[in-house]
Protein backbone atom coordinates (compact mmCIF):
# COMPACT_ATOMS: atom_id res chain seq x y z
CA UNK A 1 0.00 0.00 0.00
CA UNK A 2 2.73 2.39 0.84
CA UNK A 3 4.48 1.52 -2.42
CA UNK A 4 1.33 2.62 -4.37
CA UNK A 5 1.01 5.65 -2.44
CA UNK A 6 4.81 6.65 -3.35
CA UNK A 7 4.06 6.16 -6.87
CA UNK A 8 0.65 7.48 -7.21
CA UNK A 9 2.59 10.51 -5.52
CA UNK A 10 5.40 10.41 -8.23
CA UNK A 11 3.16 10.12 -11.45
CA UNK A 12 1.31 13.27 -9.66
CA UNK A 13 4.39 15.14 -9.17
CA UNK A 14 5.76 14.99 -12.56
CA UNK A 15 2.12 15.14 -14.09
CA UNK A 16 2.01 18.55 -12.19
CA UNK A 17 5.66 19.79 -12.95
CA UNK A 18 5.06 19.02 -16.79
CA UNK A 19 1.98 20.71 -17.19
CA UNK A 20 3.61 24.13 -15.49
CA UNK A 21 6.43 24.11 -17.79
CA UNK A 22 4.42 23.70 -21.02
CA UNK A 23 4.38 27.07 -21.86
CA UNK A 24 4.19 26.90 -25.92
CA UNK A 25 1.78 29.19 -27.74
CA UNK A 26 -0.57 28.18 -31.18
CA UNK A 27 -2.44 30.60 -33.45
CA UNK A 28 -2.79 29.89 -36.81
CA UNK A 29 -0.19 27.98 -38.41
CA UNK A 30 2.39 29.20 -36.02
CA UNK A 31 3.79 27.62 -32.49
CA UNK A 32 5.54 29.79 -30.23
CA UNK A 33 7.61 27.94 -28.27
CA UNK A 34 9.67 28.17 -25.15
CA UNK A 35 8.97 31.85 -24.82
CA UNK A 36 11.50 33.47 -21.71
CA UNK A 37 12.86 36.86 -20.45
CA UNK A 38 16.42 37.80 -18.81
CA UNK A 39 16.23 38.90 -15.41
CA UNK A 40 17.54 41.85 -14.74
CA UNK A 41 19.26 44.04 -12.33
CA UNK A 42 17.61 46.72 -9.74
CA UNK A 43 16.65 49.93 -12.31
CA UNK A 44 17.71 48.24 -15.55
CA UNK A 45 16.07 49.89 -18.20
CA UNK A 46 15.56 46.75 -20.45
CA UNK A 47 15.35 43.25 -20.99
CA UNK A 48 15.49 41.10 -23.96
CA UNK A 49 13.10 38.00 -24.58
CA UNK A 50 13.36 35.00 -26.64
CA UNK A 51 11.36 32.02 -28.37
CA UNK A 52 11.43 29.71 -30.86
CA UNK A 53 8.81 30.29 -33.60
CA UNK A 54 7.80 27.23 -35.76
CA UNK A 55 5.47 28.07 -39.13
CA UNK A 56 3.79 24.58 -39.77
CA UNK A 57 1.94 26.83 -43.03
CA UNK A 58 2.82 27.10 -46.85
CA UNK A 59 3.43 31.01 -46.29
CA UNK A 60 5.65 32.79 -44.64
CA UNK A 61 4.34 35.15 -42.13
CA UNK A 62 6.07 38.03 -40.17
CA UNK A 63 6.21 38.77 -36.87
CA UNK A 64 5.50 42.71 -36.97
CA UNK A 65 5.42 44.04 -33.31
CA UNK A 66 4.79 43.48 -29.54
CA UNK A 67 3.10 45.34 -26.63
CA UNK A 68 3.11 44.99 -23.20
CA UNK A 69 2.24 47.04 -20.17
CA UNK A 70 5.45 47.01 -18.50
CA UNK A 71 7.39 48.53 -21.18
CA UNK A 72 7.29 52.05 -23.05
CA UNK A 73 8.27 50.57 -26.12
CA UNK A 74 8.77 46.50 -27.37
CA UNK A 75 11.09 46.24 -30.38
CA UNK A 76 12.50 43.46 -32.69
CA UNK A 77 15.92 43.09 -32.91
CA UNK A 78 19.05 41.62 -34.88
CA UNK A 79 22.64 41.07 -32.93
CA UNK A 80 24.89 40.20 -36.05
CA UNK A 81 28.95 40.46 -35.99
CA UNK A 82 30.16 43.24 -38.52
CA UNK A 83 33.50 43.11 -38.95
CA UNK A 84 35.21 42.81 -35.49
CA UNK A 85 31.85 44.61 -33.22
CA UNK A 86 28.70 43.03 -32.52
CA UNK A 87 26.03 45.03 -33.22
CA UNK A 88 22.35 45.64 -32.34
CA UNK A 89 19.73 46.85 -34.52
CA UNK A 90 15.53 47.44 -34.27
CA UNK A 91 14.27 45.52 -37.66
CA UNK A 92 11.83 47.61 -38.86
CA UNK A 93 9.82 45.69 -41.07
CA UNK A 94 10.07 42.88 -38.46
CA UNK A 95 10.87 39.24 -38.59
CA UNK A 96 10.05 36.80 -41.01
CA UNK A 97 8.99 33.09 -40.48
CA UNK A 98 9.51 31.07 -43.48
CA UNK A 99 6.68 28.49 -44.34
CA UNK A 100 7.47 25.36 -43.45
CA UNK A 101 10.20 27.03 -41.29
CA UNK A 102 11.32 28.77 -37.90
CA UNK A 103 12.79 31.01 -36.01
CA UNK A 104 14.85 31.16 -33.17
CA UNK A 105 15.22 34.02 -30.94
CA UNK A 106 17.82 33.56 -28.61
CA UNK A 107 20.93 35.86 -26.82
CA UNK A 108 23.15 37.07 -29.29
CA UNK A 109 20.58 36.66 -32.53
CA UNK A 110 17.58 37.94 -33.17
CA UNK A 111 15.20 38.66 -29.91
CA UNK A 112 12.39 41.08 -28.60
CA UNK A 113 13.78 44.28 -26.50
CA UNK A 114 11.47 45.57 -23.79
CA UNK A 115 12.36 49.03 -23.65
CA UNK A 116 11.40 51.06 -20.31
CA UNK A 117 10.54 48.59 -18.03
CA UNK A 118 8.61 49.74 -15.12
CA UNK A 119 10.05 47.23 -12.86
CA UNK A 120 12.70 44.47 -11.96
CA UNK A 121 12.44 41.12 -14.04
CA UNK A 122 13.13 38.64 -11.46
CA UNK A 123 13.55 34.75 -12.11
CA UNK A 124 10.83 32.84 -11.58
CA UNK A 125 8.10 35.58 -12.56
CA UNK A 126 6.11 36.34 -16.24
CA UNK A 127 5.56 38.95 -18.18
CA UNK A 128 2.61 39.08 -20.38
CA UNK A 129 3.08 40.35 -23.94
CA UNK A 130 0.94 40.79 -27.18
CA UNK A 131 2.79 39.68 -30.17
CA UNK A 132 1.53 40.46 -33.56
CA UNK A 133 2.18 38.26 -36.63
CA UNK A 134 1.51 40.30 -40.12
CA UNK A 135 -1.45 36.94 -41.74
CA UNK A 136 -1.91 34.75 -38.07
CA UNK A 137 -2.94 38.11 -35.77
CA UNK A 138 -2.19 38.85 -32.39
CA UNK A 139 -1.64 36.57 -29.68
CA UNK A 140 -1.16 36.96 -25.69
CA UNK A 141 2.28 35.24 -24.44
CA UNK A 142 3.47 34.81 -20.82
CA UNK A 143 7.25 35.23 -20.91
CA UNK A 144 8.97 32.95 -18.01
CA UNK A 145 11.87 35.24 -16.45
CA UNK A 146 15.21 33.08 -16.01
CA UNK A 147 18.19 34.73 -14.37
CA UNK A 148 21.55 34.84 -16.65
CA UNK A 149 22.91 31.60 -14.80
CA UNK A 150 20.14 29.77 -16.75
CA UNK A 151 20.46 31.41 -19.83
CA UNK A 152 24.17 31.16 -20.49
CA UNK A 153 23.60 27.18 -19.46
CA UNK A 154 21.17 27.56 -22.05
CA UNK A 155 23.92 28.96 -24.84
CA UNK A 156 26.37 26.71 -24.34
CA UNK A 157 24.23 23.57 -24.92
CA UNK A 158 23.24 25.21 -27.98
CA UNK A 159 27.41 25.39 -28.79
CA UNK A 160 27.00 29.36 -28.34
CA UNK A 161 29.42 29.53 -25.97
CA UNK A 162 29.51 32.82 -23.40
CA UNK A 163 29.51 36.08 -25.26
CA UNK A 164 32.08 38.36 -25.74
CA UNK A 165 30.62 42.08 -24.33
CA UNK A 166 34.05 43.45 -25.24
CA UNK A 167 33.11 43.64 -28.82
CA UNK A 168 30.10 44.84 -28.63
CA UNK A 169 28.81 47.84 -29.99
CA UNK A 170 25.87 49.94 -27.71
CA UNK A 171 24.11 52.24 -28.78
CA UNK A 172 21.79 54.37 -26.13
CA UNK A 173 18.72 53.81 -25.52
CA UNK A 174 16.60 56.58 -24.19
CA UNK A 175 13.19 56.00 -22.19
CA UNK A 176 10.22 57.13 -23.66
CA UNK A 177 8.14 59.53 -21.91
Amino acid sequence: MKRIAVLLSAAILGLSSSMVSAHDYKLGSLEIEHPFARATPPNAPVSGGYMTVHNNGAEADRLISGEADFADRVEIHEMKMEGEVMKMRQLADGLEIPAGGEVVLKPGGYHIMFIGIDSQFKDGETRNVKLTFEKAGSIDVDFKVQDMRAMQGNMKQDGEGAMDHSKMGHGTMKKSN
